[in-house]
């Protein structure tokens, strides 16, 4: 049940980190609102993950997994530069998730 709260805080985070973006500066109200429920629902089902999984290798995988999130809807959504460093960095984000998920495991 954690993993799965996890994942639904991860597909939450990234709705809401891409509707930041729509949301001009949060002057276009639909794109605002999921803004405040995208990152209220994340929050809300970590915290939730967190009674039954370890905090260290969670916030890793939530924030890494974000991340990469965040970075395909901006390339598909947006038309946001792919560039060769920036394809390094997110296989470095993954190569990290990947090791704090073995380093530390993920239920206490």
């Amino acid at each position: 049940m954690g993993a799965l709260l996890v994942a639904g805080a991860i597909i939450s985070e990234v709705i809401a980190t891409l509707a930041l973006r729509a949301s001009h500066g949060l002057t276009r109200l639909g794109p605002t609102a999921l803004v405040v429920i995208g990152y209220g629902a994340a929050f809300l089902m970590l915290a939730q993950a967190l009674k039954t999984l370890n905090v260290g290798p969670v916030y890793a995988i939530w924030s890494g997994v974000g991340t990469v999130g965040a970075f395909l809807g901006g390339v598909v959504l947006f038309d946001e530069p792919v560039k060769p460093a920036t394809l390094i960095g997110i296989a470095l984000v993954i190569i990290g998730v990947v090791v704090m998920y073995v380093g530390g495991g993920m239920e206490h």
